[in-house]
This record gives structure tokens, C-alpha cells and sequence, in this order.
């Protein structure tokens, strides 16, 4: 493997849901012919932007069932880390309430990747298509933006909502608002948004009423990047987390990425650049979206986007 320069920003893909809404482990279901996932494109983009290590947060009776469909040939290529996200893993003094059953959100499975992460990284979802673009700004930026004396440096990158939507049902994002000078100012989690008749519109209350949104509304897919100090403050933040979930909701109360960003943006400890990107996203929230998706990759290898064997090639 190349030698890569030292502290150069890694990718962490959070990998750990069962895809309950999809019917399936769709992070493992191909999409085009040679039997390739969604994560085999993202990790060719990523590659190509500079990226040499990935390491995929899963659950820890899925890691011999990954390393087959990943292949022999990524990690030719690039380095693949496994770390588990597991429902125990809690600070000393805290235990599992009963009747929880899944792990604790995205802020967590970012915290299952700090025994291996301990420079800048970027973090996404195993089943979201981010677009060519998205991890060279990234990784161009967080290459060029340490952290500063008085602030930690992060980054986001923001899609328009109407590229993010599907035909086929409800998705969770991220309202974003940035500044004149196009840094982040808060993000705000809408956990059940769809398309609309006219524009995307999110509800609150399982649709007794709704909320339009405007479709060049900025919005994030969970594509972040940070410095090694974001887990370093999950991790701080965490107990306070938990103390308040266990009497409101311990059942089913996650810690998201976009909670510990925002605090540390109220306490003016981190500041967010918002690079933006007009890709059109694909993703497989539901089996109906896979077909979408098999054949927006199909197109994009026919204008030589992609080669025809990704990474056989």
C-alpha cells in the first residue's frame, strides 16, 4: 500500500442499521451487474479524492458477512477497518435500560470509531450516494483546516432538499442555516420529511400537520467533516445525554451527530464550513428506491463517470 502523509483524514462509514424501513440489510444489496454496493462507489470517490483508510462502524456479528462483499480488491487499494457500535457501550456507571434494544444513534456510532480515529475523518452513511465532488471538498478541506487555537475547524456538506427526497416514502435530514460567510449557524433534525405535491414538507405529529419546506432549502446527509476533538466531546457530552434520555425516552432516545454539532456552535467551541453540493442524491431508504438507484449508476458508468468494473478495472 502507498505510504500516506501522517494524520490524513480517514473515512468513517457508519454501517450498523439493519435497514428496518427497506426490509433487508440493504447496506449489502448490489446495485449494478458485477455485484458492486453503494459503499464500493463511495469508497472509489473517496479514494480518488485521497482517502486511504476507511473504517466501517457495524455490528460486530455482521463483520465476516462485510469483509466478503466488500471484496478482495478494495483493500488493495485502501486500508478497511472493522469497530463495533454494540448497545453496552456506555460510560462507566451507566447499563442498558430494559427494553432498549438498539444502539444509541449516529453520535455514537461515531464513538465507536475513536480507538482507531485519532486525526481528521469524514463520516457517512453506508447507503447514501454522495456525488463525485463531495469527498474532494472534504478532504481537500480538512487537509488545508486544523483546528484553530480558539476553535475547532469541521465541515458539512450540504445538499439541496429537493435532490434528497424519494418518490416512495418519508426520509430523515438535517434543516440547515448557515451565515454570510458560509459557516453553519445550527441544524435541526426533521425525522419524517417527503416529497409533496409542490415542495418537500416534514411533520411533527405523524401527519396531523405538515410544514412546507423550499426545495433549495440546505439540508445535510449526514456527510460531516471533523477533527479528532468531535469525539473527544461525544464522548464528554455523552453522560448528560443519557441521564436526560433515561427519564424521557430510554427506549428509543438517540445521540445524533447534528446534537453535538449544534453545541458546540451555541458555545461558540467549533465552527462548520458548508460546502455545498447540487448532486442529486441516491439512496435506498425503500426497496422501491433500488431500481432508481441501479440505473442512475448505470447511467453515470456509460458517460465514463465510473469504469464499467469500478474497481476490477
Amino acid at each position: 500500500m502507498e505510504e500516506i502523509m501522517m494524520n490524513a483524514p480517514v473515512l468513517v462509514i457508519m454501517a450498523a442499521g439493519m435497514g428496518s424501513r427497506y426490509g433487508g440489510l440493504k447496506q449489502i444489496d448490489p446495485v449494478d451487474e458485477n455485484g458492486n454496493i453503494i459503499i464500493h462507489y463511495s469508497l472509489f470517490d473517496a479514494y480518488r479524492a485521497g482517502f486511504r483508510t476507511a473504517v466501517f462502524v457495524i455490528k460486530p456479528e455482521l463483520e465476516e458477512t462485510f469483509k466478503e462483499v466488500i471484496g478482495p480488491n478494495v483493500p488493495k487499494k485502501m486500508e478497511i477497518k472493522y469497530v463495533h457500535q454494540v448497545i453496552t457501550d456506555l460510560p462507566e456507571g451507566y447499563s442498558v435500560p430494559e427494553g432498549r434494544t438498539k444502539p444509541w444513534g449516529t453520535a455514537h456510532a461515531a464513538l465507536a470509531a475513536r480507538s482507531v480515529v485519532n486525526g481528521p475523518f469524514v463520516i457517512i452513511n453506508s447507503d447514501d450516494y454522495y456525488g463525485v465532488g463531495a469527498f474532494q471538498k472534504m478532504y481537500d478541506y480538512l487537509c488545508a483546516h486544523p483546528d484553530s487555537e480558539d476553535c475547532y475547524e469541521y465541515a458539512m456538506v450540504g445538499y439541496l432538499l429537493k435532490n434528497t427526497v424519494t418518490e416512495n416514502g418519508s426520509v430523515a435530514r438535517g434543516i440547515c442555516t448557515s451565515n454570510t460567510q458560509g459557516y453553519l449557524e445550527n441544524v435541526v433534525e426533521r425525522t419524517k420529511i417527503v416529497k409533496g405535491e409542490v415542495m418537500p414538507r416534514y411533520t411533527e405529529d405523524d401527519g396531523v400537520t405538515w410544514t412546507d419546506v423550499p426545495g433549495d432549502t440546505i439540508v445535510s446527509m449526514n456527510i460531516w467533516g471533523f477533527t479528532r476533538s468531535y469525539l473527544d466531546e461525544a464522548a464528554a457530552r455523552f453522560p448528560k445525554f443519557l441521564d436526560e434520555t433515561m427519564k424521557t425516552n430510554p427506549t428509543k432516545g438517540e445521540y445524533y451527530l447534528p446534537t453535538v454539532v449544534g453545541q458546540l456552535l451555541a458555545e461558540s467551541k467549533a465552527r462548520v464550513r458548508v460546502l455545498s453540493s447540487e448532486d442529486k442524491w441516491y439512496g435506498v431508504t425503500y426497496k422501491e428506491d433500488k431500481p432508481v438507484v441501479v440505473n442512475a449508476l448505470a447511467r453515470m458508468r456509460q458517460e465514463g463517470l465510473y469504469p464499467q468494473n469500478l474497481w476490477n478495472d
